[in-house]
């Protein structure tokens, strides 16, 4: 259920397009869980400010934003400035409404005498409006209870208009797309080994269109293989085809113009470097950054405004001015020419937009700011607020050894020993407090977590008939006692024996491979018994991995143990379904989880055989080499209930 906290939240919403209505979709999924949210998108719909405990304007420079940013002044509550100018918006809101005292009254506001008599001579049609000098920020900020931005540099502005409000620098959220980059490349009659760069959104020529063709004209002297491609609406102050037959580049930059986001995505996921250029900039954040960072792209931006914020290690940053187009070339032909290094630079982007821009966690920081606000008490960040996170636990593989019982045990436990090792690792340490579940416990693993990870409570489960209890006691070499209850049930039919937020951690380690009808009742299920913000570790092989891959391609089954068992063998070894890392990911996001941590390693520790050949092969390609160890490894939060109990991805 959604939280108490009432929210009227005021943005163009799709099918308006726009940048920030699609921002505001994204957002609004995560948020609505946390906060019970009403929108507003525009269509000036009755609104009666005391049912609510705080509103929300999303604000943009361009009249979509008219209704958002006049309810702003009537009715205070928290702004979020996507850039630090809003001139066209009032303009559009005093001059096109023939109201040019209004934007007299706006502009002295904003910018004092000087500005003023400068407005006078633009009503007298002597000149155009000085958008860039003065921002139209003071007006709207003094009105405000609060401020959200996307950087330091908008919040910075603010406080140069005069805010002194509380404020909160909330990242951008990042969508993680997919596409399939070879369709896309066939569709553009590209090779796979051909460089591909790419230049997508609105064809402005702020956006250095000019620079970056000039630049690519030399790139293409040193590297003949080397296309661009433009994708999205020209703007009618740029002369594009002028400038490619300018500098005879017809043949190897390509006009695709505005796409549908499905084809905007493909054409991004064909590429080997995306350009995302600006200047001057307003401290705007560009969601086109964001989906190529999300694809893990080579990405180069300019070192100015939001942009120089980015972290130093995923994108390359190209100044301004003078030397930048001697730059934009070192950079262009270093990447195009070097697959390698566009690829490590992707992959550090992908991970970092993960970690840090997932809608999850600006959702989070939303509802913790508004509440903040709305309850007029201070707020910091989490990453200031919270404590550090406890370093994970070492178990030494002899401990693990000492609990061993027989023969078949030990060869079980020196065949996993690296998979149970990793996942010892990756569970957040206990106290006496804390209670974890083991699913599918063979009791390998689960002596450490009470004496190295320190839960207070461990308890088991195994497939068995509902309702009976097993009650397990191991001695280990050194003369330490262990005793567990294993409760038996059928993990995707029966409702776990436990009851809401019982549990602060639940174990589901090579498990879900097996299910046969219902992994998601037991998803579902998972998330019911974890506390908030409880977390599931989830581990299972990996059907994308490099040795699944080279088996497929050598014409093997890819799985790890596809044979169907025999009547007289007893036993569940036989996996009904494997899944890939991103399967993984959106199970859990289904599942009302966020995920912390996904990572691939070690499954089985015996002979593997050589695959540079396969890594070889997917970099020819310009494909992901990354999370392609044999076993996948999972970290959740939960976020919220179930979202989706029967994703069409999974269910038929």
């Amino acid at each position: 259920m959604p939280g108490s906290l009432r929210v009227a939240f005021f943005s163009p919403m799709p099918p308006a397009v726009s940048g920030i209505a699609d921002y505001s979709e994204a957002l609004v999924e995560p948020l609505g869980r946390l906060c019970s949210l009403e929108i507003f998108p525009g269509d000036r719909r009755a609104f009666d400010p005391t049912r609510y405990d705080i509103a929300l304007y999303q604000l943009g420079n361009n009249p979509d934003h008219a209704e958002a940013y006049e309810r702003a002044l009537e009715h205070p509550g928290v702004i979020v400035l996507h850039e630090a100018n809003l001139h066209h918006l009032v303009a559009a809101l005093t001059i096109q409404r023939n109201d040019w005292e209004a934007y007299l009254r706006e502009v002295e506001f904003d910018g004092g005498p000087a500005a003023l008599e400068f407005a006078r001579r633009v009503r007298a049609l002597e000149t155009g409006p000085d958008y860039e000098g003065v921002p139209m920020l003071r007006r709207v900020l003094s009105r405000s209870r609060g401020l959200i931005a996307h950087s330091d540099y908008v919040i910075a502005r603010a406080r140069e208009a005069g805010f002194s409000g509380p404020a909160a620098r909330i990242p951008h959220g990042a969508w993680i797309p997919d596409a399939d980059r070879m369709e896309y490349r066939r569709r553009l009659g590209l090779d796979a080994g051909s460089p591909l760069v790419g230049v997508f959104g609105h064809l402005k020529p702020y956006k250095r269109i000019g620079e970056s063709l000039r630049a690519f004209r030399r790139v293409v002297e040193r590297e003949q293989r080397a296309r661009m491609i433009l994708v999205g609406e020209p703007h009618p102050e740029l002369p594009l085809d002028h400038l490619r037959s300018a500098l005879k580049l017809n043949g190897v930059v390509r006009v695709i113009g505005r796409a549908e986001i499905a084809d905007f995505v493909g054409y991004m996921a064909a590429c080997d470097v995306v350009l995302n250029l600006r200047h001057p900039t307003v401290g705007e954040t560009s969601g086109t950054l964001l989906r190529a960072l999300g694809l893990g792209k080579a990405v180069i931006v300019s070192d100015c405004g939001a942009f120089a914020e980015l972290p130093d290690d995923v994108c390359l940053k190209a100044p301004v001015g003078v030397g930048e187009e001697e730059i934009l070339t070192d950079y262009l032909t270093l990447l195009v020419q070097r697959r390698d290094l566009a690829s490590a630079l992707g992959a550090r982007a992908r991970d970092w937009v993960e970690r840090t821009c997932s809608w999850d966690h600006a959702a989070r920081m939303y509802a913790d700011f508004l509440e903040a606000v709305a309850a007029a008490r201070s707020w910091s960040p989490p990453a200031e607020a919270a404590a550090p996170a406890a370093e994970p636990a070492r178990v030494e593989p002899e401990y693990l050894r000492g609990w061993v019982e027989s023969p078949p045990d030990r060869q079980y436990l020196e065949t996993h020993l690296t998979r149970l090792e990793k996942t010892l690792s990756m569970i957040p340490p206990g106290t006496e407090g804390d209670r974890i579940l083991e699913m599918g416990a063979y009791l390998q693993i689960t002596p450490a977590l009470r004496s190295r990870l320190g839960y207070g409570e461990v308890r088991g489960c195994y497939y068995g008939r509902a309702g009976q209890v097993d009650r397990r006691e191991k001695t280990s070499e050194s003369g330490e006692l262990f005793c567990c209850e294993i409760d038996l049930f059928d993990a995707e039919k029966d409702v776990f024996p436990y009851p809401d937020g019982h549990f602060a951690v639940v174990l589901c380690c090579e498990l879900i491979e097996h299910l046969a009808s219902d992994p998601m009742f037991m998803m579902a299920e998972i998330n019911r018994v974890l506390r908030d913000g409880g977390r599931v570790l989830l581990s299972t092989p990996n059907i994308c991995s490099l040795r699944a891959l080279a088996a497929i391609l050598q014409g093997f089954h890819p799985g790890f143990f596809p044979a169907y068992l025999k009547p007289s063998v007893e036993g569940d070894a036989r996996h009904n379904r494997e899944y890939t890392p991103k399967e993984i990911q959106r199970l859990l996001h289904d599942a009302g989880f966020e995920v912390e941590k996904l990572d691939t390693g070690p499954f089985r520790d015996e002979p593997r055989p050589e695959l540079i050949w396969v890594e070889d092969l997917l970099s020819r390609y310009g494909l992901p080499a990354g999370l392609r160890g044999d076993g996948i490894y999972a970290l959740a939060r939960k976020t919220g209930p179930v979202r989706d109990r029967w994703p069409a991805w999974l269910y038929s």
